[in-house]
């Protein structure tokens, strides 16, 4: 099973909810791997924390090598070799890098769109993978919905999340549609939810009553999450307890029936 998690806005939780519900995947005995595409690198460093450094393989990597394979092959092109181990039993990552920056005009003019698909499907041993992306439709984020067998849709709750989720809706369409039509959309992932407030309900009403397919599992706002990402310690492992960490349960329940 490949997921993508994706959302055009940024600060939406991605990287959080990426990293959590991949952590409770490795602490329910699967072999999970997170692969992070978003330059800013936020789950690399939530699931590396200071060993982020040791970390000299990458995506980036990854994605030069594939521009330079000869006219006959024989680079060593595949997936195997940036995987790293995490602190974390059964939970692995490819790092993200800055050098994905300067490198996407070069994949782009070079059609390197379906590469990260074909070196998945030749990818063996995993259970459950888990890719991050940037909050813009870019070569990185329709590489892993090109890539990826289901989509999950992180939503903050407020009115411009609302009008971008639109935009997005439309632009998943055409790249299942175009390039991936295996491709299915699990949900909308409601984020940082108060119930006692009339706002973030009435968005979600509204959002049920206009046909998206929003989960029924919410993530609540919690100080938590900061502390987990300051510690870097995803939640299952910082507070097993936690009424938070139950939510991000019950969400990972919710997308595996």
């Amino acid at each position: 099973m490949r997921r993508v998690i994706f959302n055009q806005k940024g600060g939406v939780g991605k990287s959080t909810i990426t990293c959590n519900l991949a952590a409770i995947s490795a602490v329910d005995g699967k072999k999970t791997l997170v692969i992070d595409l978003d330059v800013q690198g936020n789950a690399t460093q939530y699931l590396l924390g200071a060993k982020v450094m040791q970390a000299e393989k990458t995506i980036a990597h990854f994605f030069k090598d594939s521009l330079s394979l000869g006219l006959f092959g024989g680079n060593n092109s595949g997936l195997e070799q940036v995987i790293h181990e995490t602190p974390f039993p059964n939970l692995y990552i490819i790092p993200s890098h800055a050098e994905l920056e300067p490198l996407q005009s070069r994949l782009e003019s070079r059609y390197k769109i379906f590469k990260l698909r074909e070196a998945l499907e030749k990818l063996t041993g995993f259970d459950e993978i888990y890719i991050d992306t940037p909050p813009i439709l870019n070569f990185y984020s329709q590489s892993a919905l090109i890539a990826a067998d289901r989509c999950l849709i992180p939503f903050d709750c407020d009115a411009f999340s609302r009008e971008a989720l639109y935009t997005l809706m439309q632009a998943l369409k055409e790249v299942k549609a175009d390039h991936n039509q295996a491709l299915h959309i699990e949900g909308i992932v409601v984020n940082q939810y108060q119930k006692q407030a009339n706002l973030p309900r009435q968005l979600v009403e509204l959002l049920i009553t206009e046909g998206h397919p929003v989960l029924e599992s919410k993530i609540s706002p919690s100080v938590k999450i900061r502390e987990s990402h300051s510690i870097a310690q995803p939640l299952v492992y910082y507070v097993p307890s936690h009424k938070l960490t139950d939510e991000f349960r019950a969400l990972y329940a919710e997308i595996s029936k």
